[in-house]
């Protein structure tokens, strides 16, 4: 008998899948495959209706429905990166922010919120906190989404964080280890490679993790970066990259990053990849976010992407290279992480409430930098968007900025259809003269294009005010502004708070 027809074997491989899928409802390959034992599913952003509050509840209800024990993770860290909030940006702050303020109380009670907010959409496994070390100013992917650049600092913000979710009856998953803070590559495009001694990696990227794993956290996610000093692999794929977890004391599941990512679709393919990850240690396989197609997919779907992984575990069960045993082994780690995600169901959950008052826009508030002389003329105002395209690891339709400088009577965009904006090459579009310039940047280090465009303003604008909502320079800006640490909802509305404050 083949793998794909033993119903033991089909059972135990779809105990170590995660898919996402696409649509606000539950397509019937979902469901059948939850039928056969799949692990569960992970939401993003194109399954939830944000015009209709009981959509995600009644969807989580379908699927327990399908399978009691299921889990349901989703992609939501707050900040910069939400799928609950992903229509209108988030509202809560930034793990920068949170670092910047270094209250590890307010912390934890935004993991309280955060959990309140999941437990609500029916979903119980939140991918985050982000442990990383954001070492890298130049770091494509994590910035923001760090509390910050050394291990001591972000150690105790991931403890705080761990503590507020798991209190607040949701389990919490920690990523990316062993680190993805010192990279120059985004895994979902490409193969990150740190190139930092095993010494280094030890003393200032692992201490969060370990911080983690003692504040009990229940799952930690792997990254798909090589670490030079460790071996040729990715993380997701080393055995002894995963063994450290175990040798650290954690006892909890092993959950992969996306398969569907570049780092791995493009270098092993994520079906091998799949396989491997298991033989490594791994135990529940994220397959990843559908309706990213990009360059890794071309036309395939949710099911063609949760076959591609599931038919290559079969395989590889029937050619000798995935012993049984190590999807037991998985599969047993998974099932003990349901059973921890229903008990913390059965007891509820702590409440902001019971830790004091939470109030998102005074932390945003307290880490909000003024640089410089900043002054915004009581004139027509244009937002000059300099940011580059937000990384799939954001993949918010959001962009709270315009919204909330539109409703401070900033002008975006066409100004009276007359003057486009914009900037094309090295190269600022006109201007008109009369018209006060408010720039958003996220990238500005030296160098950058962000920063050549900014140069160019200064010269035709001195008046011009920046935004950074990305981290501050090294060094000092042409222009004065303000440096935000994030980019979420909660973030525009003090910006715009800020900015209506400070009108000549």
């Amino acid at each position: 008998m083949s793998a794909s027809t033993d119903p033991a074997v089909r059972s135990l491989v779809a105990g170590v899948l995660w898919p996402g899928f696409l649509g606000i409802t539950a397509p019937d390959w979902l469901l059948q495959a939850l039928d056969e034992g799949l692990a569960g599913a992970v939401y993003f952003g194109q399954n939830i209706d944000a015009t209709d509050p009981a959509q995600l509840p009644a969807l989580s209800a379908r699927l327990r429905e399908a399978r009691p024990g299921v889990l349901l993770g989703v992609d939501e860290e707050g900040g910069t990166v939400t799928r609950l909030e992903a229509a209108g940006g988030s509202t809560l702050p930034s793990a920068s922010q949170l670092g910047r303020v270094d209250d590890t109380a307010t912390t934890r009670a935004a993991g309280v919120e955060l959990a309140r907010r999941v437990r609500a959409s029916g979903a119980d496994v939140v991918l985050a906190p982000v442990a990383d070390v954001n070492t890298n100013p130049r770091n494509p992917v994590i910035g923001t989404r760090s509390f910050g650049s050394t291990a001591p600092l972000v150690g105790r913000h991931v403890a705080a964080m761990v503590s507020g979710l798991q209190a607040g009856g949701v389990a919490a998953c920690v990523k990316h280890f062993p680190g993805h803070g010192d990279t120059a590559v985004d895994s979902h495009l490409g193969l990150p490679h740190v190139s930092l001694s095993g010494s280094e990696v030890e003393a200032e990227h692992l201490p969060p993790f370990q911080a983690a794993i003692d504040a009990g956290v229940a799952a930690v996610m792997t990254s798909h970066v090589v670490v030079d000093a460790f071996g040729d692999l990715p993380a997701t794929l080393d055995p002894r990259v995963l063994g450290m977890l175990r040798e650290r004391g954690f006892t909890g599941a092993i959950i992969t990053d996306a398969l569907d990512m570049a780092a791995i679709r493009a270098e092993f393919g994520a079906g091998p990849g799949a396989v491997r990850a298991i033989l490594a240690g791994a135990d529940l396989l994220c397959i990843g976010n559908p309706s990213d197609l990009g360059p890794k997919h071309g036309a395939s779907s949710d099911l063609d992407d949760y076959a591609e992984v599931r038919d290559a575990l079969f395989a590889a069960v029937d050619d000798g290279t995935l012993p049984v045993a190590a999807l037991e082994r998985a599969a047993r780690s998974v099932a003990d992480l349901s059973d921890w995600t229903a008990a913390a169901a059965r007891a509820g959950g702590a409440s902001t409430g019971e830790l004091g008052e939470f109030d998102p826009a005074r932390v945003v508030r307290e880490a909000l930098v003024v640089r410089g002389d900043v002054v915004v003329p009581a004139r027509d105002r244009v937002v000059l968007d300099l940011r580059d395209r937000a990384s799939a690891a954001v993949a918010s339709t959001a962009e709270p900025f315009s919204a909330a400088l539109v409703a401070a009577r900033v002008v975006v965009g066409p100004l009276g259809g007359r003057d486009v904006v914009g900037v094309l090459g090295d190269a600022l579009v006109h201007i008109p003269e009369e018209s006060a310039v408010v720039a958003l940047v996220d990238a500005v280090q030296p160098g950058s294009p962000q920063r050549r465009a900014l140069g160019l303003l200064a010269a035709a604008r001195p008046a011009s005010v920046i935004v950074n909502t990305g981290l501050p320079a090294a060094d000092e800006l042409p222009l004065p502004g303000l440096d935000t640490f994030g980019s979420s909802r909660v973030t525009a509305d003090v910006v715009a708070e800020t900015l209506a404050g400070v009108t000549a």
